[in-house]
């Protein structure tokens, strides 16, 4: 009998040991654990979320802006279980709210559950007044559009992140993330025994602190202009995609950046998400003979040509490795000048002046103009559309490149390098804000990357390839204009497609004192592949416009 009395208190002893250790271990091991669990059981933190910055166009008109929205929902252990009691409820909230609310009042199991959401200011003043028991609301902040697609590349628009909260996705809505979000607030305060906050004199509070104001250099005028021309050339010329982007030469200053096909930044989520991506910014493409204007304007500050230099193989097809270059329409004119060659659009007079700079002098005009490399624009998702190092450039590649094929450019690439030339050889840093919370953004300086005198005489080529080039017929009678036709064939698989193009035009005005550089492109016309037939009749159109915007007057 003693020995099972000695292992009964064995394991009498064995069990207070282990209590004892327990006891131990929660009272110093875990004490700061468990006090924080019992505290967070007892106390509560709302989350005041703070308003989103506005973001305004350069007069003042609200381009993005935050409003409060309330989400309903209901207790049912404290809502009125009578028809008659809340029946002055339903026409507030719909049918279908009114039938998930009988709905879920019968299931025993949905205690607490949502019954309408984005409810505004007003509505939620209404269902108050209606003193219903078992009623709560919970705040959130939305954010509203109001011109909708026309600005959505420039926008973007904001998501939720990982952890639920407000964020910033593409455009300035992306970029300026930080500085419009601004900080949450809290109130911290007691729960009772169903975890509900009890409201006393004793709760912590923090307020929220609004995000800052982005004003932007967007023409609200200019942009809507350019929204509504795009649109009706998408289909006049029957195009599959196009862009039009109007900057301010002196300054860098984006007045207008529209991109079609677009979504509507309200309902981002109704649309493919392919088209949330700015093509102005992040899609590249072969600019053809736009691109002539930089490599001649190269060339010009070289020294290595001069506008009346003759160009001494252009009497026909001029060969380059295996492959034989020609002009654009076969036709060929000896001993045409270099203004001429801009004029014509000379493939071959092209060769002949990359031949006359040769690739090292060609491809560091090409840094210094800016491609290879991002910008800099102050909007998210930008890319450099990064070039071939230099060991990688054959000769082929360095002549097709002078006619603007085997090179790839971002549409605001091409936009700020022409936009060079209109200002006087300066390269500017193109962007889109000019002040947060009412701070003006410093202009950075732009780097002098041709001489003066040759971008003048780059100007007055340009100037003459409008008077006098494939699309004369549209140039807009008494005004002197700078410009550029293109026409690139998309490259497929490896070769290029026979019919499939990109027009493009791109030109500033007026010639003497540019006010805008504009540069309008066309995927995949329909109704003709030239630049000179789609493109450039559309820049005209919207010039026409721009002119009287800016009240300037024919000569």
């Amino acid at each position: 009998m003693k020995w099972r009395y000695r292992i009964l208190n064995f394991s009498f002893a064995v069990l207070a040991m282990i209590l004892v250790v327990k006891l131990g271990y929660l009272q110093i091991i875990k004490a700061s654990e468990l006090s924080q669990t019992a505290k967070s059981q007892r106390q509560s933190t709302q989350v005041i979320p703070s308003s989103r910055g506005d973001i305004v166009a350069s007069d003042g008109f609200v381009l993005a802006s935050s409003y409060k929205k309330y989400k309903l929902q209901v207790d049912s252990r404290y809502f009125p279980k009578k028809n008659d009691e809340y029946a002055r409820l339903l026409p507030l909230i719909g049918s279908t709210a009114s039938a998930n609310l009988y709905y879920k009042l019968s299931d025993s199991k949905a205690y607490w559950f949502t019954l309408l959401d984005n409810l505004n200011d007003d509505q939620k003043r209404e269902i108050e007044r209606l003193k219903i028991p078992g009623l709560e609301w919970e705040s959130s902040i939305g954010r509203w559009y109001p011109e909708a697609s026309v600005s959505a590349h420039l926008m973007g628009f904001v998501g939720r992140n990982d952890e639920g909260n407000p964020k910033g996705y593409f455009g300035l809505e992306g970029f300026y993330d930080r500085e419009l979000n601004g900080h949450p607030g809290k109130i911290v305060g007691e729960n009772d025994v169903f975890s509900r906050p009890i409201l006393l004199d004793g709760q912590e509070y923090v307020p929220d602190i609004p995000g800052s104001e982005l004003q932007t250099s967007i023409d609200r005028t200019l942009q809507f202009l350019a929204y509504e021309k795009l649109k009706k050339g998408l289909e006049k010329y029957q195009a599959v995609s196009g862009t039009i982007s109007i900057m301010e030469p002196s300054t860098g200053r984006i007045l207008a950046m529209v991109s079609l096909p677009d979504y509507d930044p309200n309902n981002y989520t109704q649309s493919d998400d392919s088209l949330y991506r700015n093509p102005l910014i992040a899609d590249a493409f072969e600019p053809g003979s736009t691109f002539k204007v930089l490599v001649m304007a190269s060339a010009l500050d070289a020294g290595v040509v001069d506008e009346n230099t003759k160009c001494p193989i252009c009497r026909g097809p001029v060969a380059v490795s295996d492959a034989l270059i020609k002009t654009w329409n076969e036709k060929y004119y000896p001993d045409s000048t270099m203004t001429e060659i801009i004029q014509h659009s000379d493939n071959v007079g092209m060769v002949y002046v990359g031949r006359k700079l040769g690739k090292d002098k060609l491809l560091s005009y090409f840094d210094k103009f800016g491609f290879g490399q991002e910008t800099g624009i102050d909007l998210q998702e930008e890319t450099g559309a990064p070039l071939r190092t230099k060991d990688q450039w054959y000769e082929l590649d360095v002549s097709a490149s002078t006619f603007g094929q085997g090179i790839a450019v971002t549409p605001l690439q091409m936009l700020r390098a022409v936009g060079a030339i209109a200002n006087k050889g300066i390269l500017m840093t193109p962007r889109v804000v000019d002040s947060i919370a009412g701070k003006k953004i410093n202009q950075k300086a732009g780097n002098q990357i041709i001489s003066n005198i040759a971008a003048a005489k780059m100007s007055k080529m340009m100037i003459n390839s409008v008077d006098r080039g494939e699309a004369k017929w549209a140039k807009p009678a008494g005004f002197v204009v700078a410009g550029k036709t293109g026409t690139a064939q998309i490259p497929v698989s490896g070769h290029y497609d026979k019919v499939k193009t990109i027009a493009s035009f791109v030109g500033f005005a007026p010639a003497d004192n540019p006010k805008f550089v504009m540069l309008v492109t066309l995927r995949e016309p329909k109704t003709s592949p030239w630049g000179s037939e789609t493109a450039a009749p559309l820049w005209f159109e919207i010039s026409r416009d721009i002119f009287r915007y800016f009240g300037l007057v024919p000569n």
